[in-house]
């Protein structure tokens, strides 16, 4: 008997782990390539015709036959370039270009896919005109869609399809079922160059619906603009109604102001309600105001706010009353496109005055300086009943004076509180808890000098602090104490800086005075001590130490008004 054959060896484990097909081994390295990342080109078809199973790619293109019927088909994709004439950038600008007309087409389809059951736009089987719209990137979808539709609702279209519908009658062939059911349309229309397809098919779809403001109120305030621009130019009448309604109920965001009232501007549809839309956001369309211009609102703001007797409520609106009148004075954009959108709707009119002159300013001044005087001097001969109103009302002018300063304008004020002598010998006959306030505006003056906001003649400067500058070191250390956020070295920086525009032997007289009273006060006192080193340098340093002082200017004859 023969011996019993040997066990064959065991596999080894290539054997056991065959190779990987060719066909896996290039999807992996097509993976690893990063050919596969869905924002990457496709690879190229293999020349490889006897495989029978389909690619990816392949895959990919045949998905599109199982979308529904309203889906808009894509155009065919271009064959891929010969090896010999490929060039390493077409393929992303080539795919760029499908992926952003794939995106629309899909958005498309959304939109028909949205429709309300029943609506037949897009439908190819009752559809009897071929509508093809083309975007100016070259994007474009093409769609069925039903010709008394289109003549009913648009005069663009009724008067586009009525020459082809008029020969049709003329030649005594009328469109049968069976005409309007066949697969190939009666009509073909291309409009080219549209701003935005999908806003297009968004309002060929208003033009199916029943109830245009409920689908309306689906959308934004951007997108209800854009379906108004497309009503408007194809003559779409109902939705243009549609698209104002919505917009003169609609809440808007403030930046969408602008882009309302300068698309109305554009259109020109004071015929059809877009005066009541523009009533929200301009007097002029609307009925007469009754106080006549913008400026009397703002004076009666202002009034309001003097008056207030809420404290806390009043800071809020001093703060809100500034800011609208900053806003106004630097000329907001709102108000000039709104103006001009107005103006270029043939209502005729200037612009408004939204704004406080100065008049109106100074004149609301005046009274809060009137009720000043009056309660400080009832203070000064012990009469404190209404003493509260010291500090109210010099409160009131500092506001004022802060709007006054910002508009260039504080200089009559300035030559007013520095002529208030008055007040100022009464001073010392107030309780400087009463009184403090008061220092508060000549500091704010003081300020507006160092920085050169204010502008008047030396002869005014002197008199503001011959005024008023013993009250205010007086009072320094209760207002560095009692107010708070109060800028000390802004302050005194101010003062400094208003000092040192005075002749230089004013100079050296205030500020030897300010020395005396620094040494005996300490922190009660304004720190000048910067101006006191620059008179001292301007006044002996220079002087002394600088042998070759230039020669002084001489003025031959000086003739003209002095006054400020």
């Amino acid at each position: 008997m023969d011996a019993a054959a040997p066990p064959p060896p065991p596999p080894s484990v290539a054997a056991v782990f065959a190779p990987y097909p060719a066909s896996y081994s290039k999807f992996n390295s097509a993976l690893n390539a990063g050919l596969l990342n869905p924002m990457s080109p496709p690879p190229a078809p293999s020349l490889d015709k006897t495989r029978s199973s389909p690619t990816l790619f392949e895959m990919m293109a045949n998905e599109q036959d199982c979308h529904p019927r309203n889906q808009i088909q894509p155009p065919p994709l271009p064959p891929p370039q010969p090896p010999g004439r490929h060039h390493p950038s077409q393929p992303a600008a080539l795919l760029s270009a499908q992926e952003r007309q794939l995106l629309l087409q899909d958005r498309v389809a959304e939109i028909l896919g949205s429709c309300s059951p029943g609506n037949q736009l897009g439908d190819p089987e009752t559809g009897d005109v071929r509508l093809t719209l083309t975007s100016r990137d070259g994007l474009s979808v093409s769609m069925a869609v039903h010709r008394h539709v289109l003549v009913t609702h648009s005069r663009f279209f009724a008067a586009k399809l009525a020459d082809r519908w008029s020969k049709q009658q003329i030649q005594g062939q009328p469109p049968s079922q069976t005409q309007q059911r066949s697969s190939a349309p009666q009509h073909i229309v291309d409009i080219s160059d549209c701003d935005d397809v999908e806003v297009y098919v968004e309002s060929l779809r208003l033009m199916y619906c029943r109830d245009l403001r409920g689908r309306l109120m689906r959308e934004d305030v951007p997108k209800v603009l854009a379906i108004l621009k497309v009503s408007a130019a194809i003559g779409f009448d109902a939705g243009v109604l549609s698209c104002l309604e919505y917009l003169e109920a609609a809440p808007w965001a403030e930046e969408e102001e602008e882009k309302v009232a300068s698309l109305l501007s554009q259109l020109r549809l004071e015929n059809c309600g877009a005066g009541e839309v523009l009533k929200r956001v301009s007097l002029e369309m609307g009925a007469p105001a009754e106080d006549g211009s913008g400026e009397e609102v703002l004076i009666r703001l202002l009034q309001v706010v003097l008056e207030g007797k809420d404290e806390k409520a009043r800071r809020e609106m001093k703060g809100l009353v500034s800011k609208m009148l900053r806003e106004n004075n630097s000329s907001s954009a709102v108000i000039g496109s709104i103006n001009s959108a107005v103006s270029g709707s043939g209502h005729g009119g200037g612009p408004l005055r939204n704004d406080l002159s100065r008049e109106s300013l100074y004149a609301a001044c005046e009274g809060c300086l009137r009720l000043l005087r009056h309660h400080f001097l009832r203070a000064a001969a012990s009469d404190l009943s209404d003493a509260a109103q010291i500090s109210r009302q010099a409160d009131n002018l500092h506001w004022l004076l802060d709007i006054l300063v910002d508009r260039q304008m504080a200089d009559e004020f300035l030559r007013t509180w520095a002529a208030q002598s008055e007040l100022s010998e009464a001073h010392q006959r107030v309780p400087a808890i009463h009184r403090y306030e008061v220092s508060r505006v000549t500091a704010r003056l003081f300020v507006g000098i160092g920085k050169g906001q204010i502008l008047v003649c030396k002869e005014a400067r002197c008199l503001l602090l011959q005024t008023w500058l013993d009250p205010f070191y007086e009072d320094f250390g209760w207002m560095r104490r009692a107010c708070k956020g109060l800028d000390r070295h802004l302050i005194e920086d101010g003062l400094a800086n208003t000092i040192l525009t005075l002749p230089l032997a004013l100079q050296q007289e205030i500020l030897l005075a300010w020395f005396d009273r620094f040494l005996n006060s300490g922190d009660d006192c304004p720190n000048i001590q910067r101006g006191f080193e620059v008179w001292w340098r301007r006044a002996f340093w220079r002087r002394n130490g600088d042998p070759e002082r230039p020669p002084q200017l001489r003025i031959a004859a000086a003739t003209g008004d002095t006054s400020c």
